[in-house]
């Protein structure tokens, strides 16, 4: 079913004595319940001994299946599953900013958000990003949002940057996620946040900051080894001279100073910026750096890194990076390349799940309802993924390695959620298993097609019932805690 806004809006107001009783996020849950984000009355599950590529594409693509993904996935297959995530907008997603648009603080001009205090802000932030990995139909804007979160990364634990960085959370990420990357770089370059956190409202004529100048080439646009030098970070920096964040009037927004400005001639990658360019000049950079043969590759990397594998191979690189160069940085054309390609399709189980995509992909798979309190937050904190909250500007690592110490509290937050002992999350096991129909015998090997994607080896199917571990619940813990479960 896709409920009209109008129509949640009737139950909203029909359920209103359930607010008076429970309050809004009771309301909320009884309100998405009725419209059908809950566990369906039956779910299927693949019979294959290799990855179901409904299941791969749902864990790659989206944040894992909720329960019934799987099925629509197969009824209209992955190309066309694929074509509606990339035309985003068009997905209705009433349900998912029921719960997410709550936070009306973070809807607010930046000026606004100066009135809040800082502890509010970073919570509900973090609240909200994490509500809608969980419950968007938009589930490949939802990756894209923060896979450019990272690129583009902002601690807010600097300055002013906790007031600011909702506004580029809204004016910069989401809206650009799928459009044109240079688009998305030109908005990042003049964010409040982004001249907060890099020290681009210091930039000024006679005495250029280099910070946000060397990011851009370094970890924006070419990359590390992109064949830029000093002298293209200082030509950049003066390139980029000039713009401020206001303190008072107007706080939180940006304007462009001509007298901090540096209006002379640069040369920034071997081509020539002319003098005279005023607020321009930034438009050039951009131009330069985004259209520079190294950038294709860097971000053509970074994705295929993302959504294959830690290594990529080169082969779809390659491919990526042409296509990224002949649409100028169309965005959904190279995720079309990336998720319709062998490598995508044959890369199952080769990554390994960050604390937050884990944590998301375990409440999706029980379709659990939560508002994302304190207490669940708190187990990103613990795993070293608290939203918002990497301190350096190359945003939390895309590989293996650095994750790898966070098991046990991985291991803690799955019989933790299927036991109900983490307050504010309802985990319907019971109804899950019932939809599996996973009562009798043979009930291990069920839930774990379900959640693997696949039927288990023999070694798996003897670690499945060779322990004590009776209840429906308790299995699921068991999987959700598993090797099997951590890759994807």
């Amino acid at each position: 079913m896709k409920p009209a806004r109008r129509d949640v809006l009737q139950t909203a107001a029909a359920l209103g004595a359930v607010a008076a009783l429970g309050g809004c996020e009771k309301l909320i849950s009884k309100a998405t319940e009725h419209f059908g984000q809950t566990v369906p009355d039956s779910v299927d599950v693949p019979s294959s001994a290799e990855v179901d590529s409904a299941h791969h594409l749902l864990s790659r693509a989206a944040y894992g299946p909720w329960p019934g993904d799987a099925e629509q996935v197969r009824s209209i297959g992955p190309s066309e599953w694929i074509e509606q995530q990339l035309a985003a907008e068009s997905v209705n997603d009433t349900l998912c900013d029921l719960r997410a648009r709550r936070f009306e603080e973070l809807e607010q001009p930046a000026g606004e958000c100066y009135e809040y205090f800082k502890p509010v802000l970073r919570q509900e932030m973090a609240r909200q990003t994490l509500l809608r990995a969980v419950y968007s139909k938009r589930q490949l804007f939802e990756v894209m949002t923060a896979f450019w979160t990272d690129h583009l990364n902002i601690n807010i634990g600097k300055g002013d940057c906790i007031y600011l960085k909702p506004t580029d959370d809204r004016e910069v990420i989401r809206k650009h996620a799928l459009g044109k990357f240079r688009d998305l770089i030109r908005a990042s370059a003049t964010s409040a946040a982004m001249l907060v956190y890099l020290d681009g409202d210091q930039n000024r004529q006679g005495n250029p900051n280099e910070n946000y100048g060397r990011e851009l080439m370094e970890l924006h646009t070419l990359g590390v080894r992109g064949g830029y030098t000093q002298a293209d970070v200082k030509e950049a920096a003066r390139a980029l001279t000039g713009w401020r964040v206001r303190k008072k009037w107007r706080r939180g927004s940006v304007y462009f100073d001509e007298k901090a400005h540096d209006n002379f001639e640069k040369t920034l990658l071997g081509q020539v910026i002319p003098a005279g360019g005023g607020e321009e000049d930034v438009d050039r950079v951009v131009k330069v750096v985004c259209g520079h043969p190294s950038t294709a590759n860097h971000i053509a990397t970074k994705l295929c890194r993302r959504f294959v594998s830690d290594d990529p191979p080169t082969s779809l690189v390659n491919r990526v990076a042409k296509v990224f160069r002949k649409t100028d940085g169309d965005i959904k054309a190279i995720l079309r390349v990336i998720l319709n390609s062998d490598e995508f399709n044959s890369s199952a189980g080769a990554k390994f799940k960050p604390p937050f995509r884990f944590v998301v992909s375990a409440l999706r798979a029980v379709g659990a309802d939560t508002h994302a309190h304190a207490p669940l937050m708190e187990y990103l904190v613990r795993m070293g993924q608290g939203v918002f909250e990497y301190p350096t500007p190359d945003g939390y690592p895309d590989r293996t390695g650095p994750w790898l110490g966070t098991l046990l509290w991985r291991w803690n937050f799955a019989f933790a959620l299927v036991s109900g002992k983490v307050p504010s999350v309802d985990a319907p096991v019971e109804k899950l298993t019932q939809a599996l129909g996973t009562s009798g015998q043979g009930a291990e090997g069920t839930l774990f097609r379900y959640l693997i994607g696949r039927t288990p080896g023999e070694q798996e199917q003897n670690a499945l019932t060779a322990g004590e571990l009776t209840t429906p619940a308790a299995k699921v813990g068991l999987l959700l805690a598993s090797p099997q479960f951590q890759w994807h």
